[in-house]
């Protein structure tokens, strides 16, 4: 009997052995699909269909003691109005060191200029950010960043990459570098401050120069938020100069329902660039369907700056699949 006893024993502390040194899977699939079906209105008309506008795969995995590393392929399309091939691109491809307030990042990474804002806004799948959009700068790039975090209320990171974007090759000797600040005065309540410099590597080229000032607040029923960018020397010439703003807002109507809006509205000094000014809103509702799946039917206007061009409505339905 006592003998029976100590062995049950034996193997109840085996079983507690078992279970402490059982560890979590330390990797995890990155797949993120973004689609929608459109038709446009008015002059628009002809703009219709089903797109599958970019997905995401790749893997993340954690080596333990703060390193981990990701890689993940973009699967997009071309710019080029007549290409119509899916282009595959690297988008990360990076090792990260987390240890107490600080991280480094090195790599093909994600660049810090709106990434605070793109995750503020929270419809990356309905639309990019207004900097991400208008082409104030690139979502990721070859380089390595760093960030600290001083207290609970303040944070500050600094980024040097090529300035090439994660789509192009280094071709050049310049570098991108950036300053950025976050700042959580109360709860709920944030700041971001960012101020970047691209270097021109050519002779007679000059330095493009990127300031941008964002504030929100989010609770757990709304969101609200404001940004404002200036971009000197756009592509590297003189007095090329956009800027403009967008402020956006949502709100929660129930565990699986939103409402959000947004207005951008963008400038170039002296008109160089009016054919792609505008001012532009959309307006729309999101539906959690499940825990992978969000759909968001949304109406959009464009109103372009150009003289004699047409005003540019839409109507989508956005779709999002995503573990």
């Amino acid at each position: 009997m006592i003998i029976a006893m100590a062995f049950a024993g034996m193997g109840i502390v085996a079983q507690a052995q078992d279970t402490k040194v059982k560890e979590e899977p330390k990797g995890k699939p990155i797949i993120q699909v973004f689609a929608n079906l459109h038709t446009g209105f008015g002059a628009e008309n002809d703009d219709r269909g089903f797109e599958l506008e970019r997905s995401y795969l790749g893997y993340e995995y954690n080596l333990g003691k703060g390193l981990s590393v990701k890689g993940v392929a973009d699967i997009g399309k071309s710019s080029k109005v007549d290409d119509y091939h899916r282009i595959f691109y690297v988008k990360n491809a990076l090792i990260q060191w987390k240890k107490g307030k600080l991280t480094l990042a090195g790599g093909l990474i994600s660049t810090t200029q709106f990434n605070f804002q793109e995750k503020f806004w929270g419809y990356r799948y309905v639309m990019k950010s207004f900097q991400d959009k208008y082409k104030f700068g690139s979502s990721a790039d070859l380089g390595v960043s760093a960030s600290y975090k001083f207290t609970d209320w303040f944070s500050a990171d600094a980024i040097i990459v090529n300035g090439e974007g994660y789509k192009k090759i280094q071709v050049k000797d310049g570098f991108n570098y950036g300053l950025g600040m976050t700042l959580t005065p109360v709860k709920g309540f944030q700041i971001r401050l960012y101020g970047g410099l691209n270097e021109a590597a050519e002779e007679g080229r000059k330095n493009t120069v990127n300031m941008s000032a964002f504030v929100g607040y989010k609770t757990e029923r709304f969101t609200v938020g404001a940004e404002y960018t200036h971009m000197w020397n756009a592509s590297y010439k003189k007095d090329a100069d956009q800027y403009g703003y967008s402020v956006f807002a949502s709100a929660k109507l129930s565990k699986c329902a939103d409402l959000y809006a947004r207005f951008d509205d963008v400038y170039s000094k002296d008109k160089w660039n009016v054919e792609k000014d505008e001012s532009s809103a959309i307006l729309g509702a999101q539906f959690k369907l499940g825990k992978y799946v969000k759909v968001a039917p949304n109406v959009r206007m464009s109103i372009p700056k150009a003289d004699g061009a047409d005003n540019r409505y839409s109507a989508y339905v956005s779709c999002y699949f995503g573990i």
